[in-house]
């Protein structure tokens, strides 16, 4: 189970940064692989910790999708994660993702001169959410689908925290 999530979260890693995108034959590959390994091994108990684990994933980045603050890709991929890791442990990729994306982030921020523009949208998504907006209408940079919106290949964040995981089991 181990060297197929391994596969799945490196070739994400690869097509996201190549590609910015992560296909659906990868996601859909991967939540299968994710349910017969999690019942194979563990039988309905097994079944249930994928379902579980898939559906939290599912769950927390559908959210972030209606936002438009992350892609579709993103959520597919980190469902098929959960459906190896049951829920659990999927909160644990899920920290160690948002730690690494934001160190990424902060790097990208640092490196390209944008800490100003940051800030503002930073300022922009919390007043919005707070007035139970949704944050893209108030600044279409904010919409990931936005060509002028900065954007992050979160499948290498999310590679990144299944192989550090990975590494603890």
């Amino acid at each position: 189970m181990t060297w197929i999530l391994a596969a799945l979260a490196l070739t994400a890693a690869f097509l996201d940064l190549r590609f910015r995108r992560i296909p659906n034959w990868l996601t859909a590959t991967g939540w299968l692989a994710g349910m017969a390994a999690q019942t194979y091994l563990y039988g309905w108990p097994g079944t249930k910790e994928a379902l579980l684990g898939s559906s939290l994933a599912f769950a927390v980045y559908a959210f972030l999708f209606a936002l438009r603050a992350m892609g579709g890709g993103d959520v597919k991929l980190m469902a098929a994660v959960g459906a190896f890791t049951g829920p659990q442990q999927w909160m644990v990729v899920f920290v160690l993702a948002s730690l690494i994306g934001g160190a990424i982030a902060i790097v990208v921020v640092l490196t390209k001169g944008e800490l100003t523009r940051v800030a503002r949208n930073i300022a922009t998504v919390i007043w919005e959410l707070l007035h139970l907006r949704a944050p893209h209408a108030a600044n279409p940079e904010l919409d990931v689908a936005n060509d002028k919106a900065r954007t992050l290949p979160h499948g290498v964040s999310i590679a990144i925290a299944t192989f550090l995981w990975l590494a603890t089991r």
